[in-house]
């Protein structure tokens, strides 16, 4: 299956209409990433989503519908604050620091140790369920892609060197952003992870 005809939405079944999704999936969000997928379980789901485990089943169809609906809202909402932090930088090369500085900040602290639900599926579920395997993959060529356009923006507009390889570049600075939101959940500090943003930045030189 090729990414461009990939379904990721949510395969709802009869969505009740008497509570609100989207914070109902926040708090799935929440549990999932503490807990890790097969950790989970419905008891702690539904308690944290304020819901009885038959409005969860009627909604999603089991924890993994609860899981994959969560994994759609969790990229959703990640895109919709990047894609805020990257409107303000007025060149390539500063929305790409502006980019791997949100990883950074999203790698440390408390937030760090609840970890990334992509790169957690990547490592949980990718090998053992197709369905979420295709979104883990479509999420990770979707994110260096973006890498990719963004160094050939600054190429562009002067900001990044024209001798960069734009393609290798973006593979190298996606699996050093991926592996700090792995590296986060061992709790490492602010400063640490900014220090690893500074040498990703060299990588633009």
């Amino acid at each position: 299956m090729t990414t461009d005809s990939l379904d990721i939405s949510p395969k709802l079944r009869g969505r009740p209409r008497e509570f609100d999704m989207d914070a109902a999936l926040d708090e799935a969000l929440r549990v999932f990433s503490e807990r890790g997928y097969y950790a989970a379980s419905i008891s702690e789901l539904t308690e944290a989503m304020g819901l009885t485990a038959g409005s969860v089943y009627k909604a999603f169809g089991d924890k993994r519908g609860v899981f994959l609906a969560t994994f759609d809202r969790y990229r959703k909402v990640r895109r919709g604050l990047m894609e805020e932090r990257l409107s303000a930088a007025p060149n390539g090369y500063e929305k790409l620091r502006a980019l791997v500085t949100f990883y950074a900040e999203s790698s440390c602290g408390d937030i760090g140790r609840r970890g990334c639900l992509v790169v957690g599926s990547a490592t949980e579920l990718a090998l053992f369920d197709e369905e979420a395997a295709n979104r883990v993959a479509f999420a990770f060529e979707t994110d260096e892609r973006h890498l990719v356009d963004l160094i050939r923006l600054g190429q562009t507009d002067g900001s990044v060197p024209n001798h960069l390889d734009a393609e290798n570049t973006a593979r190298t600075m996606h699996c050093l952003m991926k592996g700090m939101r792995l590296i986060g959940k061992t709790g490492r500090t602010r400063e640490q992870m900014i220090a690893v943003l500074e040498t990703a930045m060299t990588l633009l030189n």
